[in-house]
C-alpha cells in the first residue's frame, strides 16, 4: 500500500503527495545526504554557468589548482575530485582553450606534464569562488550555526576514512 495522500490537481489529473514512509532513520540520513549534496550542487553549478560560464566540475578543479603552489599531475587531481582520470582530462582541455589553465612540463619526468592555474585562471576562479559563496549563504550559510558546522565536519571526516 502507498503511503500517500492525494492532496490537489495538475492538469485534472490527481496528484499524491508521496513520503519515504518505510525507511529507517539511517537510511533517511543518507538520503538526506544525497539529496543535500545534489540540491547545493545544483544550486551552485546553475549559479556559476550563469555568472561566469563555469560548469561545477570546473570549478572544483579550479579549487584544487587554486590551493597549489606548483603545478600538480593530473592523476593527483583525480584521486582529489570527484571527478574521474578521463573527465579531469576534458575540464583541464577546455580549461586550458579559456586560458584559464596551463600544462607545463614536469621537472621530474620529461614524458609528463602537470596542470596549473594561469593567472586569468586564478582571477577567474576568485571571482567564482564569490559567486559560490553567495549561491550558497542563503540556503546553507544563513541556515547553519557553528555547532552544525562542526557536527557536518565530524561527519565528513568519519565517512572519508
Amino acid at each position: 500500500m502507498c503511503a500517500c495522500t492525494q492532496t490537489g490537481s495538475l492538469n485534472g489529473m490527481a496528484r499524491n503527495d508521496i513520503t519515504l514512509g518505510g525507511l529507517t532513520h539511517r537510511d533517511h540520513a543518507f538520503y538526506g545526504l544525497i539529496w543535500a549534496g545534489t540540491t547545493l550542487a545544483g544550486r551552485v553549478d546553475a549559479a556559476l554557468v550563469r555568472a561566469h560560464d563555469l560548469p561545477l566540475s570546473w570549478f572544483e578543479v579550479m579549487l584544487w589548482l587554486n590551493a597549489q603552489d606548483d603545478a600538480v599531475a593530473a592523476s593527483d587531481l583525480g584521486a582529489k575530485t570527484l571527478l574521474s582520470r578521463s573527465q579531469v582530462s576534458r575540464v583541464v582541455d577546455s580549461l586550458q582553450a579559456r586560458g584559464l589553465a596551463a600544462r607545463v612540463p614536469s621537472p621530474l619526468d620529461a614524458r609528463s606534464v602537470r596542470i596549473t592555474l594561469t593567472p586569468e585562471g586564478r582571477t577567474t576562479f576568485a571571482a567564482a569562488d564569490a559567486t559560490r559563496r553567495e549561491a550558497l549563504r542563503e540556503v546553507f550559510d544563513d541556515r547553519l550555526d557553528e555547532a552544525d558546522i562542526e557536527a557536518l565536519e565530524r561527519v565528513w571526516s568519519k565517512l572519508k576514512k
